[in-house]
């Protein structure tokens, strides 16, 4: 384990993390919470996309940001570049995560609503819905407050699914309704007698098309193989599967013309202006990027 300290150090062994902390090699993310945390107040917990991290969650695109912490409003703790601490009304319940003390799963995403889009929290809210860590009895109720970031968390509320099995299939997701598709996530597809065939990231209602995120796993040779003897299965029962990239996904023109195409819509450019607004108020997009860069430039 990397040795991280508090205090000035010299020589070549030492990697200066911020101003008085070291590390004795390079430091993965984990090593740097430790680091910080010797220089916060005991009672300080990890919130934000720190925390959603540790967590396991599904993160948005990234971007350079700093570590977030909470303390109860006027505890004192560091000002310090690569840092952000929250201030709470109430001191922060901390939840044991992988040997860090954490905020609890709501509270962690109400805090990173403050900086993200609706498309970044999807994702992120989707992971924490499907491990179980959140409600969403849980995350209706924060939203209703007038705590910052429940704007942001009302607005993503209504687009939820724990269903997802990924943060693009979340995405994607998302596209749909942004056009106007209505979907059946994890769609099960079974033949005439009731034997299952396959399960399906999104099923267009009301077609026999299937719409799934092919991402780089689907490459590998193993994977390719299943996955074609899945596809004629599919063929047999008279379903059609449409694997779509992340590029696609964000670029969104050709899925939506193919959905109105199998649903018989005429093409209308509202609806892929709607998508790429999203994406563009995104960290997938340059405008959120360059709003997150302008948020923590002082921080990073």
């Amino acid at each position: 384990m990397v040795e991280v300290v508090r205090g000035e150090r010299r020589g070549q062994r030492w990697q200066r993390l911020a101003h008085g902390l070291h590390a004795d090699g390079p430091c993965s993310p984990e090593d740097r919470l430790r680091a910080w945390e010797l220089v916060l107040p005991p009672s300080a917990v990890w919130t934000h996309l720190s925390a959603a991290a540790l967590r396991g969650w599904w993160l948005p695109a990234d971007v350079p940001r700093p570590a977030v912490a909470a303390v109860a409003r006027g505890e004192r703790h560091p000002q310090r570049r690569g840092l952000v601490v929250l201030r709470l009304g109430e001191p922060p319940v901390a939840e044991q995560v992988r040997g860090f003390a954490v905020a609890s799963a709501p509270e962690t995403l109400l805090a990173a609503a403050r900086d993200l889009a609706v498309l970044d929290l999807v994702p992120l809210a989707d992971s924490a819905l499907r491990t179980g860590d959140c409600s969403l009895a849980e995350l209706t109720a924060l939203g209703a407050t007038g705590r910052p970031g429940a704007p942001a968390l009302r607005r993503a509320l209504p687009l939820l699914d724990p269903r997802s099995e990924s943060a693009w299939e979340s995405v994607m997701r998302v596209l749909h309704g942004a056009a106007g598709v209505a979907v059946d996530p994890q769609h099960v597809v079974r033949d005439a007698d009731g034997r299952f065939v396959a399960r399906a990231d999104l099923q267009l209602v009301g077609t026999r098309r299937l719409h799934e995120y092919d991402g780089e796993v689907h490459r590998d040779r193993a994977v390719h193989r299943a996955d074609l003897d899945r596809d004629r299965r599919l063929l047999d029962e008279g379903w059609q599967r449409y694997g779509w990239t992340a590029a696609e996904v964000l670029r969104g023109g050709a899925l939506i013309a193919s959905a109105d195409a199998v649903l018989g819509r005429s093409w209308d450019g509202r609806r892929l202006q709607a998508w790429r607004q999203l994406v563009a108020d995104s960290w997938w997009g340059a405008a959120g990027r360059a709003r997150a860069a302008a948020r923590w430039a002082d921080e990073c």
